[in-house]
């Protein structure tokens, strides 16, 4: 089983880790490997190297992937950390806010 409950756009917050607390926009997710990329989050330092006559080489920061058990969603309703639930409204499956019921 692959899916993830967390998906792109969403508004995470960090559970442990050198970002625990922190909050940021998920960028992408690899349900392969259960992990989210997350705006700002776990940042890493590359060194890129020149690929073409002229072009500059150097150090860059990225976002590293993280696993997704480590980030949380928050609920815009309620402004807090939630763990999703899933229900069924008019036959179609929707992610729920355990804490308020809103949906995600």
């Amino acid at each position: 089983m692959n899916s993830l409950k967390i998906k792109k756009n969403d508004k995470v917050v960090v559970l442990s880790g050198k970002d625990k607390g922190k909050t940021g926009k998920v960028l992408g997710t690899i349900p392969s490997e259960r992990k989210v990329v997350v705006e700002g989050l776990n940042m890493v330092t590359c060194h890129i190297k020149p690929r073409r006559q002229g072009e500059e080489g150097g150090i860059a920061k990225r976002e590293a992937p993280l696993y997704a058990s480590k980030v949380q969603v928050v609920c815009p309703k309620c402004d807090k950390g939630t763990r999703v639930a899933m229900e069924i409204k008019d036959g179609k499956k929707v992610r729920v806010c355990k804490h308020c019921g809103a949906e995600l």
